[in-house]
């Protein structure tokens, strides 16, 4: 399929709605926690020892959607996702694969299947939906949204990711979180207790204060001995993952795990 006119409907499969880390706005978390459903915190971290050059648009999408801190010596930028967590169904899906929270679903299942991320193409063999949902209305033209709609949504959620990430790192501060992945290797995925992130996320977004230089000092998790090396040869904090992994911390690699350099 040619990637760069895409048609959509949706079947209605359900697919889409199992088994899932579904990344959330700070209000969507919340809203989502109250509802007493599971909540998790992915971090992952990316070495900044310069600013890009501003013609470097991917760093610049990055940097916009971090927070700066360091990691040992090393400069090191943070990126927290929400993800709501939920192995088989949705806890809001329902019979005949009806949402429950349809008028209250989060964005990026209104945006689903587009992509938020204008670094990422759009893939049909990269979703769960079948061969017959890539036909009907016109969902992409020379790689474009063409839907008004679909285009406002993702604006709505790149805006989100740029004015929350002070609150995230505000929850990260209050919950003694300071582990994460080496970006594109992984996430370490935090799992706090429902009332504690709740309280935490509340308080975070209603706190007006500057943010605490106890935000610092974070450590790299990754469960590739290379990687763990080569970071702190540069001067970074880093643990193997395999010493890392708990009930409330969890290491999630992209790649299968190497204990040689």
């Amino acid at each position: 399929m040619d990637d760069t006119d895409i048609d959509f409907h949706c079947t209605m499969c359900g697919k889409c709605c199992h088994n899932l880390r579904l990344p959330l706005t700070v209000g969507e978390a919340i809203a989502w926690l109250e509802r007493g459903d599971d909540v998790d915190v992915l971090c992952e971290a990316l070495p900044w020892p310069v600013e890009p050059d501003a013609s470097n648009a991917e760093a610049i999408y990055r940097r916009q959607r971090s927070s700066p801190t360091t990691s040992g010596s090393l400069p090191t930028r943070i990126q927290i996702v929400l993800a709501a967590s939920f192995a088989g169904p949705c806890p809001n899906l329902g019979e005949g694969n009806v949402c429950g929270i349809y008028d209250d679903r989060p964005l990026v299942c209104r945006i689903y299947p587009a992509e938020m991320n204008p670094f990422v193409r759009l893939a049909p063999e990269h979703k769960a939906c079948p061969p017959d949902a890539w036909q009907g209305a016109p969902l992409t033209r020379g790689g474009r949204i063409v839907d008004a709609a679909m285009v406002e949504l993702i604006e709505r959620s790149q805006l989100a990711s740029r004015q929350e990430i002070e609150t995230k790192m505000k929850v990260c501060v209050a919950l003694g979180l300071h582990e994460a992945a080496l970006a594109n290797e992984g996430f370490v995925i935090h799992a706090p207790e429902r009332s504690v992130l709740l309280d935490a996320l509340k308080h975070s977004t209603q706190s007006t204060g500057a943010m605490s230089s106890a935000n610092g000092d974070w450590t790299y998790v990754s469960n590739r001995m290379k990687t763990v090396n080569a970071l702190k040869s540069v001067g970074a904090t880093s643990v193997f993952a395999d010493t890392f992994d708990t009930e409330a911390h969890q290491y999630l690699g992209f790649f299968e795990a190497a204990a040689e350099a």
